[in-house]
């Protein structure tokens, strides 16, 4: 008996040791949690459901699990009329973290009101929340959150299916449907808000939903948009940046005294309008721009960017974001964040060509890391030892064919219902907010979509809504905008 007592243990020390160590989320669970947010000086009680859901592949087997955190009122008996929000961030390989508890979500992070970290570390609730009148699900794709792929698939082989802009989105387009599916939310209103790259994806999925789900949406709000694979190469890339650098400078007090007295949205349409009508043409023009010219252009645009002629001219009129990020505050041994200009850094050596790190992204981390983990952990109670990744794996990532600003136009035209409308902090360097408005001018060549395009402006980064000021603005014109995109009773989707 003593031999057989040995044995047992000897295997126990052999297999344990093993299991403890595999750390693995389940394909399909959920944990839900009751709570309530004080929004607009109104008690709100809410059910949080947080957990994974299945992707599924042709043959019906589990390949990846995505992780989500789904929040609805408690006290609405009908939700047939009441709107859903479908939340995505970026990266491409971001979790739904920062919109999440930074922005629409019924918890916010401790950060300053500025959006700096603050310690102790901590949540609280938001007031602004969008809970009040639209249930929110938070969505992680493949390998970004605690969304993994399945145990025992080929993860080399599963890239393809999942790390790609066009496999990202047929994805992600079926696992929604089957969401929705699942909480009998077919009849609600629905919305897509994406944040950075997330406006890529959700530009993709107003179409995919439309065409491969037959599921119509009302809304899609794109934050901090990118590109949108919209073309802007050559001399209009070059130039657009501009204003940006402009909007920087202005708020480091670096532009000449007649402008830095001057707001900041006053000086911003004089230099769109010389971008515009002087910068594109000139840059155009290459080494063929007569001399005089070429210096009335870069007296220009010193005088709106804060750097010097000579260091212009040295750069042929297209002044890099990265050079401007070092060159802007050199005199003073900082340079300026990449996301949120507004953030300073410090180098290790002040000559070079771009900063040593982010600024602004090593602050948000610092923030929102321990934040996410506590909360989850804490209040919504999911329990696992899996990393949350907030930001994942998810390269190399196919990038090709790249459609989703025309894809978003052909959503608008076969949807009258579909509204959109996008959010740009003026100090956002990475999607700044003038290629923002070009990309708006744009989607529809024709002009015939215009009456349900629209941009709004915040004086912050690229997570506008860390400075309390425009969490309050920025979440209002979602509210207005959730509203006016609400058809009447019957009101026919028709031209």
């Amino acid at each position: 008996m003593k031999k057989i007592f040995t044995l047992v243990i000897l295997l126990a020390l052999l297999v344990l040791p093993g299991m403890a160590q595999r750390r693995s989320i389940p394909m399909d669970s959920t944990v839900t949690t009751k709570h309530e947010v004080t929004i607009l000086g109104k008690r709100v009680p809410y059910t949080a459901t947080t957990g994974t859901q299945p992707v599924w592949d042709e043959d019906g087997k589990p390949i990846a699990g995505l992780y989500y955190t789904y929040y609805e009122r408690s006290d609405v008996k009908d939700h047939a009329a009441r709107p859903l929000i479908i939340s995505f961030n970026g990266g491409p390989g971001s979790a739904s973290v920062w919109m999440h508890i930074a922005y629409t979500g019924p918890r916010l992070l401790n950060i300053d009101d500025e959006g700096y970290p603050t310690q102790p570390y901590g949540i609280q609730e938001n007031p602004y929340s969008l809970l009040d009148m639209a249930d929110i699900v938070y969505v992680n794709p493949v390998n970004t959150g605690y969304s993994r792929m399945a145990d025992g698939v080929d993860k080399d082989k599963m890239k393809a299916k999942f790390f790609g802009v066009n496999a990202d989105i047929q994805y992600l387009a079926e696992w929604l449907n089957t969401f929705v599916t699942r909480k009998e939310r077919w009849t609600s209103p629905k919305y897509l808000i994406g944040e950075s790259y997330g406006t890529t994806r959700v530009s993709g999925l107003a179409l995919a939903l439309q065409d491969m789900e037959w599921m119509y949406l009302n809304g899609v709000i794109l934050v901090s948009p990118t590109d949108l694979g919209i073309d802007r190469s050559g001399p209009v890339d070059a130039a657009l940046r501009l204003p940006y650098f402009a909007a920087t400078a202005w708020y480091h007090k670096q532009l000449p005294p007649e402008l830095q007295q001057k707001d900041l949205t006053e000086v911003l349409p004089e230099v769109e309008d010389f971008t515009i009508n002087q910068l594109i043409p000139a840059i155009s023009r290459g080494g063929f721009l007569e001399e005089n010219q070429k210096q009335a252009i870069a007296a220009k645009m010193a005088r709106y960017s804060g750097l010097s002629e000579q260091s212009i001219l040295q750069h042929n009129l297209v002044v890099p974001t990265n050079f401007y990020w070092k060159e802007l505050l050199r005199n003073q041994s900082f340079t300026v964040g990449r996301l949120d200009s507004r953030y300073k850094g410090i180098d290790r050596e002040t000559a070079g060509e771009r900063p040593d790190f982010n600024a602004e992204l090593t602050a948000w981390l610092h923030a929102f890391t321990p934040a996410i983990n506590m909360y989850l952990r804490e209040e919504l109670n999911y329990k696992t030892d899996v990393k949350y990744n907030m930001f994942g794996p998810v390269y190399p990532w196919d990038d090709s064919n790249n459609q989703a600003g025309e894809n978003l136009r052909q959503a608008m035209a076969e949807n009258p219902y579909l509204h959109v409308m996008i959010q740009s902090g003026y100090y956002d360097g990475a999607c700044d907010y003038f290629n923002a408005k070009y990309s708006m001018w744009q989607l529809d060549p024709s002009g015939k979509l215009k009456d349900r395009l629209s941009w709004k402006g915040y004086r912050s980064g690229h997570m506008m809504y860390l400075r309390r000021e425009d969490l309050k603005t920025g979440t209002n014109d979602i509210r207005v905008f959730i509203r006016a995109s609400l058809p009447k009773k019957g009101q026919p989707a028709k031209y």
